[in-house]
């Protein structure tokens, strides 16, 4: 038990930069606490005290704001940083150092009993406001991008972001082994927002040459202007019979 609670401390340590002491982080970090009345309930649970499960889960949730149902799966050093409004589902299930940012929907999609929520690989990190719906399997080392909805498998090490969700990287082992905070990579290039931006810069150009014909027709306005200023008016009425 006190073995467990230190790596989970540590574990917040490695990704939290704003943890300051061991104290601090036992005392002032719900996700913290309600992974360990998640344990409590989940201990509740396996032994068939199915109410005492789901009120201990509940008590969780008035104290810390995430809501973890007693019969998810969850694996050692999840860290739920901020944590409010987290939702983790029944049969959802959570691998060895997994990272949920606030906001996260670990939901199922359908009233059947059975699997019906996702399963999370080691070492997942899901950005703020992410929905994960559906009993799919979310690659060891996958991110997801801060308020992406995912209702479709992730390789491991793979990226998704968007609504819907879509694969922006498909990873490898690297990108497997390493953490991301709220799921942003560095230098992560979106092929859809590379073909937006270049719409933008097109549009950009069309919107310049617009404004240099209309200085060239007002140019050529004025001189047509100034040479009718300079012609007699004699010859303007002989023009013009």
């Amino acid at each position: 038990m006190f073995r467990q609670l230190r790596e989970d401390i540590r574990s917040v340590f490695d990704r939290d930069p704003a943890a300051r002491t061991a104290w601090e982080v036992l005392t002032c970090y719900p996700g913290l606490h309600a992974i360990y009345f998640h344990k409590l309930s989940r201990w509740f649970w396996s032994h068939g005290l199915l109410w005492f499960g789901r009120w201990t889960s509940h008590v969780g949730r008035m104290l810390t704001g995430i809501e973890i149902h007693p019969g998810a799966t969850i694996g050692k050093r999840v860290f739920i940083d901020h944590g409010m409004g987290v939702v983790i589902g029944e049969t959802a299930e959570l691998g060895d150092d997994v990272t949920l940012y606030h906001g996260v929907t670990l939901g199922g999609t359908t009233w059947n009993k059975g699997k019906r929520h996702p399963t999370l690989g080691r070492g997942v990190v899901v950005g703020a406001g992410a929905k994960i719906l559906g009993p799919i399997l979310i690659g060891d080392g996958a991110k997801i991008g801060s308020n992406a909805v995912v209702v479709k498998d992730v390789p491991p090490g793979g990226t998704v972001v968007g609504v819907p969700g879509r694969l922006v990287d498909e990873g490898g082992v690297k990108e497997q082994a390493r953490f991301a905070a709220y799921a942003v990579v560095q230098n992560q290039d979106d092929p859809y927002a590379t073909a937006i931006q270049v719409l933008i810069e097109h549009s950009r150009e069309l919107e310049q040459a617009v404004v240099d014909l209309g200085e060239k027709l007002q140019r050529l306005e004025r001189e047509a202007a100034a040479r009718s200023a300079e012609t007699p008016k004699s010859e303007q009425l002989r023009a013009i019979k």
